[in-house]
């Protein structure tokens, strides 16, 4: 049967060591301990660092994920070469050209940065793939220093570069806290960075992003004034500087696990023939910047939230060789359905594969919640990847589809390790989506489950769980696209 497929698929990281300061923990913590910033500051990893760095090469697609189970821990001690910025799925941008893409796409004049950046920035961005002419003029020329000082005397929020001060941050509101600075820079990180996202995923589209019909934003932020806190709409907004002229769009939220409702959201979208091309995107969460910093500092090792992740997924129409997306059996965790772990799976993983008269074995690679264990095991969080396959090798093993003695090595053949940045929507299990397409195409597996979890209680309105998940299958070529 014809469904939905995934026509392109990027993922985006942007080194941002000195916005660390303004994620929610280390904003709050500060004020409480000034001496913080100087000890924040002396564990920040410097660009070379970030790019080698052998989670953030599997995330933009130069790396297998398998690959890191040879690698030993701690991977930021043992970076393989240099690295490369660039990748398959997208690049990983440094934080000065990511200012200066910050300024492109700012309408309201809410940032500004000193003049000699300005121009240093220019050079940069002019030789990037993505950045046009008409972003370079949108730049400006920038303003002196003493004027920028002037700013930040008067209340605008500090941009720093290399621990100096670059740039600033005004405020869009005198007495709505929902256009304070820190909140604005904190959405226009999420626009910028997923705009990037965009610029990627539709470039090798025949006919660019006006091919796309409906854009769909699946980020944590929470975009809105005092009236509509979280009113959005930042998918038309990133559609716009994204080329996507001839889409509209709107925002879905549902906390870590709204990336895969977004995809199947998308994909009935597409397979109801309302619109033929969705994109589906989210950009970076800078609240969660250095969100587990305690930990880090406490063990010596650096901070390790110190990037954005953005992604974006291209969902089209059937064209009989992309991987398709199983529209016939989604994984949906029921209001009925109970919060316990076996529960969750159980809805998540055994109900849609019985529904296709399938088995857990059935399914080549399981991507669950991917963060990065180097980041949440300092925090005392656990490895979060582990915990979620050997979950689902259990369940294998209670529906009696495994012996007990096959579930310490069930993790290493339909798993892998953790490799995203911990901004939940990011780590849900998407990051494997890039690397998934390409081996469905090769011809190397052909099933992948993306199985994501979301944590609804945190909003103080239920004490419900969440989770949805979808199976993205080989194309058997059956359906010609026409």
């Amino acid at each position: 049967m014809s469904y939905p497929v995934l026509k392109g698929i990027s993922n985006v990281l942007v080194h941002t060591p000195d916005l660390v300061r303004y994620g929610s923990k280390p904003a709050r913590e500060i004020p409480k301990d000034p001496g913080l910033i100087d000890r924040l500051t002396a564990h920040l990893r410097g660009y070379e660092e970030a790019v080698a760095y052998p989670p953030h090469q599997v995330y933009i697609g130069n790396l297998r994920p398998e690959k890191l189970w040879d690698i030993e821990r701690p991977w930021f001690r043992n970076l393989k070469g240099p690295g490369a910025r660039f990748g398959k799925c997208g690049e990983i941008m440094p934080q000065a050209e990511f200012y200066g893409f910050i300024k492109i796409v700012d309408e309201f004049e809410l940032v500004e940065f000193e003049r000699r950046f300005i121009s240093r920035v220019r050079g940069k961005l002019a030789e990037h793939p993505l950045i046009t002419g008409e972003d370079l003029a949108r730049l400006g020329v920038g303003i002196e220093i003493d004027a920028l000082e002037a700013e930040i005397a008067s209340g605008a929020l500090p941009l720093y570069e290399g621990g100096r001060i670059a740039g600033c941050f005004r405020q869009g509101h005198d007495e709505d806290e929902n256009l304070f600075a820190p909140v604005l820079l904190e959405n226009l990180s999420a626009k910028a960075s997923g705009i990037l996202a965009l610029r990627y995923v539709t470039r090798d589209l025949e006919g660019g992003g006006r091919t796309i019909d409906y854009v769909m934003s699946c980020g944590e932020e929470g975009v809105g004034d005092r009236y509509q806190r979280g009113a959005g709409n930042l998918a038309k907004a990133m559609a716009e500087f994204a080329g996507c002229l001839n889409s509209s769009g709107a925002d879905v939220k549902a906390f870590c696990c709204s990336p895969v409702h977004t995809l199947v959201l998308a994909a009935g979208l597409v397979q109801s023939g309302v619109f033929k091309n969705v994109a589906v995107v989210g950009g970076g969460s800078l609240a969660k910047l250095g969100m587990k910093m305690r930990g880090h500092l406490a063990r010596q090792t650096p901070i390790m939230e110190d990037v954005l992740g953005a992604i974006a997924v291209v969902v089209s129409a059937d064209d009989g060789k992309n991987p398709q997306m199983r529209l016939d059996s989604i994984g949906k965790h029921d209001v009925a359905a109970g919060s316990s772990p076996q529960a969750i799976m159980t809805a998540l993983v055994s109900k849609p594969l019985n529904h296709l008269g399938l088995k857990i074995k059935d399914i080549d690679k399981f991507a669950a919640e991917m963060h990065n264990p180097e980041i949440t095991e300092p925090a005392g969080s656990g490895n979060v990847p582990n915990t979620n396959y050997r979950m689902i090798g259990a369940l294998a093993v209670i529906n009696n589809e495994m012996p007990a003695s096959e579930l310490n090595g069930f993790v290493r053949r339909y798993g892998m390790p953790g490799f995203s940045p911990t901004q939940g929507h990011i780590a849900a299990a998407v990051p494997f989506l890039g690397h998934a397409r390409e081996m469905i195409l090769n011809g190397e597996i052909t099933r992948a489950m993306f199985v994501a979890k979301g944590s609804l209680f945190l909003a103080k309105m239920t004490k419900l769980s969440d989770g949805m998940s979808f199976i993205l299958e080989r194309n058997t070529g059956e359906n010609n696209g026409s």
